[in-house]
């Protein structure tokens, strides 16, 4: 029986030392430096961090046509470009699902959908899936707010607390955490649980 509950503990703490390294190697965590990258807006021109040569600071969102959770978003997605890109957060939305897994997500329909809905912010598409890994993003909608000074990672996760229904909201983090940086102040919540779609590989 001893022996037993000891092979139990190897195997227990043999996986938590995976669970552990999984998590340590999935991504960018809040105070790390991004790299940054260039993709393809729907405009067919090549977009980076680095163009936005007076932004504070950017709220990424890694967003998708087809996942329901990123459709109930759309508009609260285009409302916070219309709040914070003036005063310099603009929204930068990127699309990582392989079209070969999803159709629907192909780089011409994006276009489609973003005329549809009026996007006023880039829509970049994630050819080879080569960004979001380094971010982490495992979800669709999926948030992470770096300031521009150091490219640092400043809040990671949802955009508020209710994923469907906007009418529902009583707490908007992304809001909250820009606001605190536009003001100078701590972000009193820096990671919060992302809700979504998984992202779609091949």
């Amino acid at each position: 029986m001893k022996k037993i509950k000891t092979i139990l503990f190897l195997v227990a703490a043999f996986l938590a030392t995976v669970a552990f390294t999984l998590k340590t190697n999935s991504g960018y965590s809040i105070g790390d430096t991004i790299e940054d990258f260039s993709l393809k807006n729907i405009d067919d021109k090549m977009v980076s961090l680095s163009d936005y040569e007076t932004a504070k600071g950017f709220v990424i969102i890694f967003t998708c046509n087809t996942c329901p959770y990123s459709i109930a978003y759309e508009d609260r997605i285009i409302a916070l470009n219309n709040k914070y890109e003036k005063k310099g957060y603009p929204v930068i939305a990127i699309n990582p699902n392989d079209p070969l897994a999803m159709a629907d997500d192909s780089f011409e329909k994006m276009k489609v959908r973003a005329e549809e809905k009026g996007f006023n912010f880039p829509y970049l598409f994630d050819d080879g899936q080569k960004v979001y890994p380094k971010f982490g993003a495992t979800k669709t909608p999926h948030v992470y707010i770096v300031s521009k000074l150091n490219m640092k990672v400043e809040y990671i996760g949802a955009i508020d607390n209710s994923s469907r229904d906007a009418n529902a909201v009583t707490e908007k983090y992304v809001e909250h955490a820009v606001n605190a940086l536009l003001d100078g102040t701590k972000i009193k919540k820096t990671g919060t649980r992302a809700i979504g779609c998984s992202i779609k590989v091949m």
